[in-house]
């Protein structure tokens, strides 16, 4: 059993890799929102919810104690949110992040995959890479997590790649990033300080 503390549970990657945590193993989930009606019904015996945002520190300092990894999921300014993140994970001596950003932040899309989906002709990335450096600057055990476009389709058929390499494709399922997850979240050296990005093979 793990300890999972998702930050952004209510959105769509979030509240899927809740659905798919909670039907593949037995962890313990905390669910980090700041709106946490929007969660809806909780499994009392594998579930609490923390209203608050990445920023409230009160309120992430309470979500931090007791786990063993964080999946953040998280939109705006993922600069100022992964600095908040990194700063309040490093005082509560928990080591595992899983964070979401984006392919083409390392301009490592081929024009063939996506003709302008990197860094170098999106500006829009930029506010994901601001938070890979970060992130990557930290002395955690991160993994960043760099997914296609993703979409609602049922299969869990992905490839990953590293940093330097060539982006392999497209787009992804939501459950293959939440599939991704669940494997990172139970093995400590499965993309180790690495960034990871996934593609439908």
């Amino acid at each position: 059993m793990t300890n999972i503390l998702i930050i952004g549970a209510s959105g769509t990657v979030g509240s899927t890799t809740r659905r798919y945590l909670l039907d593949n193993t037995d962890d313990q989930l905390t669910l980090m929102a700041r709106n946490t009606k929007r969660l809806g019904n909780l499994n009392v015996e594998r579930e609490r919810a923390i209203s608050g945002s990445v920023n409230d520190l009160e309120a992430l300092k309470s979500a931090l104690e007791g786990q063993d990894v964080v999946f953040a999921a998280l939109s705006g300014d993922l600069k100022s949110m992964a600095q908040a993140l990194v700063a309040a994970m490093d005082k509560a001596d928990v080591k595992r992040l899983l964070f979401i950003t984006s392919m083409g932040i390392y301009n490592e899309i081929p024009a063939s995959v996506e003709p302008s989906g990197n860094l170098a002709s999106n500006p829009v990335l930029q506010n994901y890479r601001n938070a890979a450096d970060v992130i990557e600057a930290s002395d955690l055990n991160y993994t960043i997590i760099r997914p296609g476009w993703f979409d609602n389709g049922n299969d869990t058929d992905y490839q990953l790649t590293h940093k330097g390499e060539p982006f392999g494709g497209h787009d992804v399922s939501v459950i293959s990033i939440a599939d991704l997850v669940l494997q990172l979240a139970h093995d400590q050296n499965l993309g180790f300080r690495d960034s990871l990005g996934i593609n439908r093979k």
